[in-house]
């Protein structure tokens, strides 16, 4: 059966080293340029990766974040040269402030759009398999940190639903009888994700978890294609690098805003960074059209 997302069946160091320069990348390039290419693909990629779904989540959460965040940096940050006015406090709103507010929150927002397809992608298996022989203990803490989110969230439906069934729902009724029933579905869920780390770890232990000479299967091999990944990962990541080093990527905001824009090796930059975030994108394509050829063949 054809996978949703094509790129979750690389290997996990590419899916590893990808999210690793998007997420080195995202948090470190301040040209403009730069945090709407990453924007842009992030949210391309999210919604790829959940449909719908992501469309609510950008109208719920993202898009009141980026909004929320580009006005609080004008209101407390007023350095910059360019005085627009003056705020009933008395300190100045600056255009720097109002367009650093601006890129820091599409920081904020690519940043945490990226964390969620990495969520998606580099499962606890993945990760385990990358680091459970070099940091054992720190790999399996890290792997039941991620997947706790979800696994709590799930678990939280189910203990509601049946407290509901007992008629202990925290919806209807007056509100001391909400608040009891939600302090009761919150001690139930505190108990179960004790119980549920004790015996994850209990059962890795079993297993001869970390243990020095322990032998593991693990179903990934690195064929071709991953390799050819690699190779393009590694080149992207070692051109933008040393764009960043030489340069050619400068943006400041304060105290005044200076940076480079057009110049030649400046868009061969932005190039490729774009290049590179789009690849999953690129390559779910491409796999589609694949499936779709054998498809019409058979």
């Amino acid at each position: 059966m054809q996978s949703k997302d094509a790129f979750s069946n690389y290997h996990p160091l590419v899916n590893f080293l990808y999210f690793g320069l998007v997420f080195g990348f995202a948090m470190f390039f301040m040209h403009p340029v730069c945090l709407f290419i990453s924007l842009f693909c992030a949210v391309c990629y999210h919604i790829h990766l959940n449909g719908r779904k992501s469309v609510r989540f950008l109208l719920r959460y993202a898009v009141p974040t980026l909004v929320l965040t580009a006005l609080i940096n004008p209101a407390f940050n007023h350095q910059g040269s360019v005085i627009l006015c003056y705020l009933p406090t008395g300190n100045p709103l600056t255009l720097e402030s109002i367009l650093y507010g601006i890129s820091a929150a599409i920081m904020l927002v690519s940043v945490l759009l990226w964390f969620s397809c990495y969520t998606a992608v580099m499962t606890s298996d993945k990760f385990v398999y990358l680091f459970g022989r070099i940091i054992p203990a720190m790999s399996l803490v890290l792997s039941m940190t991620l997947r706790f989110v979800p696994k709590f969230k799930a678990q939280f439906v189910l203990v509601k639903e049946a407290q509901a069934g007992m008629e202990r729902d925290s919806v209807n009724g007056s509100l001391w009888k909400r608040f009891r029933c939600g302090v009761t579905c919150f001690s139930i869920m505190v108990t179960w994700s004790l119980e549920n780390a004790i015996e994850t770890a209990d059962s890795m232990k079993s297993r001869g978890y970390g243990l020095k000479g322990r032998t593991a299967f693990s179903i990934y091999t690195l064929t071709d294609r991953d390799k050819s990944a690699l190779f393009w990962l590694g080149f992207c990541g070692i051109y933008l690098l040393s764009g960043s080093l030489s340069g050619g990527l400068f943006w400041r905001y304060f105290p005044s805003i200076r940076g480079v824009l057009t110049e030649p090796l400046t868009v061969s930059f932005q190039i490729i960074y774009f290049a590179l975030c789009i690849t999953p994108v690129v390559l779910d394509g491409r796999e589609e059209r694949q499936w779709k050829s054998l498809q019409s063949k058979i």
